[in-house]
């Protein structure tokens, strides 16, 4: 069976930042320490007003080369995930191609997807390097969720924060061998975190605020909504039933992963999850504090603060599973 490996993986922050106090004296009804309570979260980072998915992956590649001592000429597929792509066309893993500088030989493209993001794209990794089609395959997770948050939205302001991850997964060397997947769709969950209006289907419609009895901001179909209470519902039904059909694909017990990392919602739904698959809270990594729900880079964040906070050892399995828009999810298991 042929094998792929994450070689290395690389992040980006925007240096911009959004704190809890200057969300509370945005929204005065909500304290400093109800935000930092209720999301697990106390900086997001924001991305500039010229400053866009491209440029947050270009930055993570950058780093991931400079750090690894990596040659970009050795890359042969550009796997870019972002819901926030530079442009409607041209494929925004194309510009990254040329920005930089990898060879006109490698094949790029993008693919729409949200939380589940990463770990769908170490799948496709996987299946580029197991059909020979590639052998160093980088794979970007970008988003810049801020600019379709609606400024009034306190709900979403509070989560998301901008960031890019930048992995190499390779046929021979690397820190960790990618293992089983498990990977699953409910495309009925929609209208239950969507942006309405910047697709071709309501290419030309402007929406309008829409607020509560109390003058709460409810939505507006031109920026970012999510039904929390149906997300949060989905994530309860479906992310333990993900785990179990992963451990049970890979003939392993719950006891036998030595970590779990998953996407990082926020902090009271990762530990109403953890608390319902019975995973010790020892076993089960955080990472969310200093950079906020950053969707499909999440993980690969968390991984590497993992690595360099030295909470993987030699041999250890770790499960990554990610859950979201979609509905979308997905999880694997990393041998080390």
């Amino acid at each position: 069976m042929v094998q792929a490996k994450i070689q290395a993986i690389s992040y980006y922050l925007p240096e911009k930042k959004l704190t809890n106090q200057r969300l509370s004296e945005s929204f005065p009804e909500w304290s400093v320490d109800k935000i930092s309570s209720k999301t697990g979260i106390y900086i997001r980072r924001i991305a500039s007003e010229n400053e866009y998915s491209s440029d947050l992956a270009i930055a993570a590649a950058e780093r991931l080369f400079d750090e690894n001592k990596i040659d970009r000429k050795s890359v042969d597929f550009i796997l870019f995930c972002t819901q926030s792509p530079d442009y409607f066309l041209p494929t925004t893993a194309c510009i990254i191609q040329d920005k930089l500088n990898i060879p006109t030989s490698a094949g790029a493209l993008d693919f729409n997807l949200g939380c589940s993001g990463y770990v769908y794209g170490l799948s496709l990794a996987k299946g580029l390097i197991a059909a020979n089609i590639a052998t160093n395959v980088l794979l970007l997770t970008s988003e810049t969720y801020s600019k379709f948050i609606h400024p009034q939205d306190k709900s979403n302001r509070t989560i998301f924060g901008d960031a890019a991850a930048a992995t190499l997964i390779a046929k021979d060397n690397g820190c960790c061998e990618l293992g089983d997947f498990e990977l699953g769709t409910d495309g009925a969950g929609r209208e239950n975190l969507i942006v309405k209006n910047r697709g071709i289907r309501n290419f030309n419609l402007k929406g309008n605020d829409f607020f509560d009895i109390d003058g709460n901001y409810l939505r507006n179909d031109d920026f970012l909504y999510m039904n929390g209470g149906e997300i949060f519902k989905f994530t309860s039904e479906a992310v333990p039933k993900l785990i179990n059909n992963l451990l049970h694909k890979s003939k392993l017990g719950i006891e036998e992963i030595d970590l779990f990392i998953f996407h990082q919602a926020n902090a009271f739904m990762l530990n109403h999850i953890r608390k319902k698959l019975k995973i010790e809270e020892s076993k089960f990594f955080l990472f969310l504090e200093n950079c906020g729900n950053t969707v499909s880079s999440t993980i690969p964040i968390a991984l590497k603060e993992a690595i360099e906070q030295r909470k993987i050892k030699p041999n250890d399995k770790v499960l990554l599973a990610g859950f979201g828009v979609g509905y979308s999810w997905g999880a694997t298991i990393l041998q080390f």
